[in-house]
């Protein structure tokens, strides 16, 4: 933004004084000195400064300071207490990221960005069935972002219809205020393993057909495109697939999935949850269900049966040919938009305490 100074220090003095023109001609001080890279982020009207204290380069072709994500977080001291950003060279067809990367719980503030977008960086591989070794992309310490990848398993469950499919994930997320901005995650069964602590996804795409987004965390995920591949990978057979499971375990438990807008499509039948725990917590708020794909009862209690009334399940004001909620469990909960607005949004439900105004963009 273009600042007249001339015009704006006389409307400053005239309307509120002499001290506020100083703080504004410190704080204009204080950006105009800052590198092009640690430039201050005013977002949210956070007055908090985030920097990038290093910049490091992967590139598969060799032209880069690794040629591997995974090299790339080894070389990053454990017990790091500045953002380290990892900036990743687009893929091609013929080479891309086969490799699994694991940020390890003693290296947090690493941010991952994917230089020409999620559908030219793409981190693949094809381990399979055991839930906590088999994940592409593997996530344990606090304050990480990824921007820009996509996160899949590449030859497990994805190639061709199969009439029973195997757990196999593209991540698993551990830990507390982690943000994924333009993502994709892309698998089966259990897609995304959405274990523990605050997360947050912004214009993501997750495609799966069986519990695909599961876990015990407290998440938000604003603007996702879900694609729901019931239809397409189990074609020969009849099955019915999961969106959800939220291993919620207690009244006290913070976590929860909360949807806000974005849409649900794909082909075959699923239902928008099913309860991996006792008290189960997901809510769809403004989203488009846009193909019929929602079998009409909406969630299932699956091995919680008989808990059905400590279960948090609510779609308010969703749209779509899938949102008909006539025939929905009785146990659906009805939460008005005020409701939704003082328990379910994103500043209550997640950032109590600002962290999402600290993150690098």
């Amino acid at each position: 933004m273009q600042l007249y100074l001339p015009a704006l220090i006389l409307y400053i003095i005239n309307n509120f004084g002499l001290v506020l023109l100083l703080v504004v001609v410190v704080n204009i001080d204080v950006v105009s000195s800052l590198s092009h890279e640690h430039r201050i982020l005013l977002r949210d009207y956070s007055s908090k400064v985030v920097t990038i204290s290093k910049i490091i380069t992967v590139n598969k072709k060799g032209s880069g300071n690794f040629n591997t994500i995974q090299a790339a977080i080894d070389s990053i001291p454990s017990g790091n207490t500045q953002w380290i950003k990892i900036q990743i060279s687009p893929a091609t067809y013929t080479i891309i990221y086969r490799e699994k990367v694991n940020i390890p719980r003693e290296k947090p503030y690493i941010y991952l960005e994917g230089i020409n977008g999620r559908h030219e960086t793409v981190i693949t591989f094809n381990d399979h069935e055991k839930t906590d070794e088999s994940a592409t992309f593997s996530s344990f310490p606090d304050n990480i972002v990824a921007k820009g990848i996509s996160f899949e398993v590449n030859s497990y469950n994805l190639m061709g219809s199969k009439s029973e499919v195997t757990p196999a994930l593209a991540a698993r997320i551990y830990g507390d205020k982690s943000a994924f901005f333009d993502c994709g995650f892309r698998g089966v069964q259990d897609t995304l393993w959405d274990v523990t602590g605050r997360h947050y996804f912004s214009n993501c795409y997750i495609e799966g057909a069986v519990d695909f987004i599961f876990g015990y965390a407290q998440s938000y995920y604003q603007n996702t495109l879900i694609n729901v591949t019931v239809g397409k990978m189990m074609e020969n057979v009849k099955y019915i697939g999961y969106i959800t499971a939220q291993g919620r375990a207690s009244e006290n438990d913070p976590g929860g999935f909360v949807f806000e807008g974005g849409s649900v499509v794909g082909s075959g039948q699923v239902y928008l949850g099913r309860a991996y725990g006792a008290f189960s917590r997901v809510i769809f708020h403004a989203t488009n269900f846009a193909s019929n794909i929602i079998v009409p009862q909406g969630w299932y209690a699956w091995f919680n049966k008989g808990h059905e009334n400590t279960f948090t399940y609510a779609e308010v004001h969703c749209e779509g040919t899938g949102s008909d909620t006539s025939n929905r469990v009785s146990w659906e909960k009805k939460l008005s938009q005020s409701e939704f607005n003082t328990t379910y949004s994103k500043s209550v439900f997640i950032n109590q305490d600002n962290w999402m105004q600290t993150l690098p963009q």
